[in-house]
C-alpha cells in the first residue's frame, strides 16, 4: 500500500510541475490535482499497455517517439474525464506528457528497487553481485 501512495505522490508532483510551467495545463483545485494524478496513474496502468500494443507498428517505425503521442492522448483523456483538470490542446498535452514523464522518472529513481520494495537508491545491502561464467 505504501508503494502505491509513493507512486501517487510522485505522479502528483509531476502533474503539479506541468501545471506550474504554464504550458496549457490547468487545475482548478488541489482535489482536481490529486484526482488527475490518480486517474492518470489508473489509465496508465490499464489503458496504456493496450494502446502501446495496438500502436506497436507506429512505435517501431518512429523508433519509439510515438509513445509521446500515446502519453499525450492519455493526458487529454484525463482532462476530458475530470472536470477540474483542463488541457488546452494536443501540443499542451504533448509537452505536458514529456514534463510529467521526466519529473516522474527523476523522482521515482530515488525509490526503485529490484525486489519490489521501496528503498532509497543510495545503498541497498541485500543486492548481490551476479555470479557469471566467462567463455574462453
Amino acid at each position: 500500500m505504501s508503494a502505491f501512495l509513493i507512486r501517487w505522490a510522485v505522479t502528483t508532483v509531476a502533474v503539479f510541475a506541468a501545471v506550474k510551467l504554464d504550458i496549457g495545463i490547468r487545475c482548478a483545485s488541489t482535489g482536481a490535482l490529486l484526482g488527475a494524478s490518480l486517474m492518470l496513474g489508473i489509465i496508465n496502468a490499464f489503458v496504456r499497455p493496450l494502446l502501446l500494443l495496438l500502436s506497436l507498428p507506429f512505435i517501431i517505425v518512429t523508433m519509439g517517439l510515438f509513445i509521446f503521442v500515446v502519453n499525450a492522448l492519455l493526458l487529454q483523456l484525463v482532462s476530458v474525464l475530470l472536470p477540474g483538470f483542463t488541457v488546452d490542446g494536443f501540443w499542451s498535452a504533448f509537452f505536458g506528457a514529456i514534463i510529467i514523464g521526466i519529473v516522474s522518472w527523476l523522482l521515482s529513481s530515488f525509490f526503485r528497487s529490484s525486489d519490489g520494495k521501496i528503498h532509497a537508491i543510495t545503498h541497498h545491502p541485500a543486492m548481490k553481485k551476479a555470479d557469471a561464467r566467462t567463455l574462453n
